[in-house]
C-alpha cells in the first residue's frame, strides 16, 4: 500500500544537528520579532515572511504561529501559480494565526506584456522571462516589502551552488533601487531531510506537488518534477542555462553576520559530541 504522504516517506531523515538547527531559528526569528516587530512608532510589525509555500515556507510559517511572533506573512499570487499551491494558499490564511496578505501584479502591466509578447513568452529568451518574472513577483514583491524593515525567506545553503553562501542573516545595503532591508534566512543551516523530518514531527501542512517529485515550486509553466539525483532547483526554468536560474529576489549576501545571529550560531549550532 502507497504512503499517504510520499514526500516525507522519502526526505524525513534528520541530521546530527537537527535539535540544534531547530533551536537556531527559534533565536533568530524570536531576535527578529523582538528587533523589528511593532512598537510605539508603528502599529504593524516591520517585519515579513516572503512565503512561496514551498516545504521550507511552511516550516518557518509554523514557526512563527508556535511561538507567537508578531510577524506577518506575504504571498506573491503571480496569476500562474498551480492550483495545488492556490488551494494551499487557502488553507494557510484560514489557519494562520499570523497575517497572511496576498500580492498581485499589475492588472495592466500583465495584460500589457502577454498581448505584446504572448502568455509563454518566458521560453522564447532570458530576456523575456526575467521580463515575465519583474512583473509577477519583483513589482509585487517592493509593495509587500514597503514599510518593512526586514523580511524572511525560506533560502538554505543545500538548495543550490548558487545559495552555497546563505547566511543565517544578511544586513541590508541602500541602494537606488530602494531601502535597506536585512534579510534573515533562518532555515540556512538546514538540510532537506530536517525540513520534512520537521513537518512530518508537527505535522505541518505542505504542497502536495512535493509528493510528487516538485522539490522548488513556483509558476505553473516554469517548474516541472525532476527525477532522482537531480538538483534541487533543476525543476525551476529547466530549459536555461544553470547560472541563469534566480528569478531577482535572492541576490548573493556580502555582509557579516550581526552580532545577534552570530550569538545563536555559537550557541545552537555546535556539533554535538
Amino acid at each position: 500500500m502507497s504512503h499517504p504522504h510520499p514526500a516525507i516517506e522519502r526526505n524525513a531523515r534528520a541530521s546530527a544537528e537537527y535539535t540544534l538547527r531547530v533551536a537556531e531559528a527559534r533565536a533568530v526569528l524570536a531576535q527578529a520579532a523582538a528587533e523589528f516587530g511593532a512598537n510605539e512608532a508603528n502599529a504593524r510589525p516591520r517585519i515579513s515572511q516572503a512565503s512561496s509555500l514551498g516545504a521550507e515556507d511552511m516550516v518557518i510559517t509554523h514557526l512563527i504561529n508556535s511561538l507567537q511572533l508578531d510577524i506577518d506573512i506575504f504571498v506573491l499570487e503571480t496569476g500562474r501559480l498551480h492550483t495545488q499551491t492556490l488551494e494551499l494558499l487557502q488553507q494557510l490564511q484560514t489557519s494562520s494565526r499570523a497575517p497572511v496578505t496576498v500580492y498581485y501584479p499589475r492588472n495592466e502591466a500583465v495584460v500589457e506584456f502577454v498581448a505584446r509578447v504572448g502568455a509563454d513568452a518566458m521560453y522564447k529568451s532570458l530576456e523575456l522571462r526575467k521580463s515575465c518574472c519583474h512583473i509577477r513577483k519583483m513589482e509585487p514583491l517592493e509593495r509587500a516589502l514597503t514599510g518593512k524593515d526586514a523580511w524572511i525567506t525560506g533560502l538554505r545553503r543545500e538548495q543550490s551552488g548558487a545559495r552555497a553562501d546563505v547566511l543565517l542573516v544578511e544586513p541590508g545595503n541602500a541602494s537606488a533601487d530602494g531601502p535597506a532591508r536585512t534579510k534573515i534566512n533562518p532555515l540556512a543551516n538546514w538540510t532537506w531531510g530536517d525540513i520534512w523530518h520537521y513537518i512530518a514531527e508537527n505535522q505541518v501542512t505542505y504542497n502536495p506537488l512535493h509528493d510528487a517529485f516538485y522539490p522548488s515550486i513556483g509558476c505553473e509553466p516554469c517548474t516541472r518534477a525532476i527525477s532522482l539525483g537531480e538538483d534541487f532547483r533543476s525543476g525551476r526554468w529547466w530549459w536555461e542555462d544553470e547560472a541563469a536560474k534566480e528569478c531577482g529576489l535572492h541576490v548573493a549576501p556580502t555582509s557579516a553576520l550581526p552580532a545577534y545571529a552570530e550569538s545563536a550560531k555559537n550557541t545552537n549550532s555546535k556539533t554535538p559530541a
